[in-house]
């Protein structure tokens, strides 16, 4: 009967002993985990400071948020972020709005300030093609945007961008950034500053400029510059997409033979006139923009172009013509000789 007894208080220690090594276990796994989640949501995602824009949209669960985050690079763990924000009650107090996040925020400074009203608002602005620097500029200073003064330093200082843009590195000292202001709609903030304006243009040139347009170009034997510099001028004589292809391959045409191309908008942005003829006088300005009297492409582009117009000047249509002339609605009419052209110019202005 004694050893019965012994044996039970025997196999109870045992019992024992196995039930506090596995809370031992549990304790020191919980406090490893513990440490892991307090370690991972004050680990910054990165050491890059830079600045990453991130938008929760309305209907958003703070799941979806912290998923987009971590695509982002601006977490390391959706995991780790749901935890934090559940554990804090912070699901339902993340606001709908645009933050610039830097990318070396810890889960912690992130969800603070997703669910702060630090929210910056926003603005639509459009850039209309053909809108030449100064336009811009004009258009900025009637809607209040930025500081009108700055922009114009910063789009006209085009070495403050060498540094980011293989296109501009490449163009000729002598210019601006004009021709690169890619025209489109954009999202702002109300206290956006000149140069994140600047770089939403210039980085939505870069995109639009795919690798395969780039390649075209170089396997034209042409530059990034060159083909800017005629889509601007496409871009102010012409409005129809297929006219655009017809003109360019007219410009060709005329640089092939040293002809002048003697377009109307390039006399106009030297004299801000906007005519649809040039006068005598204004044609025979001594200026290198006025190509009646030089020959060849001007320094630069005349306007910010659209796609269709860049399309145009790198894949044009290839054509017998050597004249066009615009109606006053709109329409090209195209001429092989100079005689056919007085004659068009005749019938139709």
């Amino acid at each position: 009967m004694g050893s019965m007894s012994e044996e039970i208080r025997k196999k109870g220690m045992g019992f024992f002993r196995i039930v506090v090594i596995a809370i031992l276990f549990l304790a020191i796994a919980v406090f490893f985990a513990l440490t892991l989640y307090v370690r991972g949501i004050n680990a910054p995602a990165s050491d890059d400071p830079s600045l990453k824009t991130f938008t929760v949209s309305e209907g958003e669960s703070s799941e979806d948020v912290s998923k987009r985050l971590k695509k982002e690079g601006l977490i390391k763990s959706s995991f780790l972020f749901d935890s934090y924000v559940w554990k804090n009650g912070y699901d339902d107090r993340i606001q709908i709005g645009s933050y610039d996040l830097p990318e070396n925020l810890t889960i912690r400074e992130v969800v603070s300030r997703l669910t702060r009203q630090n929210v910056r608002q926003e603005r639509k602005i459009t850039i209309i093609e053909g809108w030449a620097i100064q336009d811009i500029i004009k258009y900025f200073e009637k809607e209040g945007i930025a500081n009108v003064s700055e922009f114009e330093n910063q789009v006209t200082k085009r070495h403050m961008w060498w540094a980011e843009y293989d296109f501009i590195r490449a163009m000729p000292n002598n210019v601006d950034l004009e021709g690169y202001l890619f025209p489109d709609t954009y999202h702002i903030f109300d206290d956006a500053t000149e140069e994140e304006i600047t770089r939403k243009m210039l980085n939505n040139f870069s995109i639009k400029l795919t690798d395969e347009l780039r390649e075209e170009i170089r396997s034209q034997g042409k530059t990034m510059h060159e083909i800017i510099t005629l889509a601007s001028i496409i871009e102010k004589e012409v409005m129809h997409d297929e006219d655009k292809k017809i003109v360019a391959g007219i410009f060709y045409n005329r640089l092939d033979i040293g002809m002048g191309l003697q377009a109307d908008s390039t006399v106009n942005y030297i004299t801000g006139k906007g005519l649809t003829r040039s006068s005598i006088a204004d044609t025979q300005i001594d200026n290198p923009y006025n190509t009646y009297r030089y020959r060849g492409l001007p320094p630069g582009p005349i306007s910010n172009p659209g796609m269709s117009s860049i399309l145009a000047a790198i894949y044009p249509t290839n054509t017998d013509y050597y004249y066009f002339l615009t109606t006053p609605e709109g329409d090209a009419i195209y001429s092989r000789t100079f005689e056919e052209h007085v004659n068009a110019k005749n019938k139709y202005l």
